[in-house]
């Protein structure tokens, strides 16, 4: 039986990838998403070029694009939403992640 995907994207998030994919300088498999010990929160995500699929990573494939889960990060990141948002004064990769506890006020970090 197949178990769910770790990670979902949406539509907005998908179409950046492909955007960033096709802009990358080298050949790229995928996009790479992790944690990381950071901010005023405890942790923060982060978003990479992947050359290649490391061992044990979580492979998300949605609407031909490939994203990578960090294996250290899988634990953190089940049941999230990667979307991409754009307004007037910032852009970016957000994360709806069921896993987190709470949030910095700025929103660049997190914990859980």
């Amino acid at each position: 039986m197949n178990r769910p995907q770790a990670m979902t994207l949406t539509d907005a998030a998908v179409a950046r990838v492909k955007v960033l994919l096709s802009k990358a300088d080298k050949p790229v498999v995928g996009l790479r998403v992790g944690v990381k010990a950071q901010g005023c929160s405890g942790m923060s995500y982060f978003v990479e070029y992947a050359d290649k699929e490391l061992p044990f990573e979580e492979v998300v494939e949605e609407q031909g694009v490939k994203v990578l889960i960090d294996p250290a990060a899988t634990m953190f990141l089940i049941g999230s939403k990667m979307d991409y948002r754009e307004d007037k004064l910032q852009s970016g990769f957000v994360f709806e992640n069921p896993n987190a506890k709470g949030h910095c006020g700025c929103g660049e970090s997190f914990h859980v």
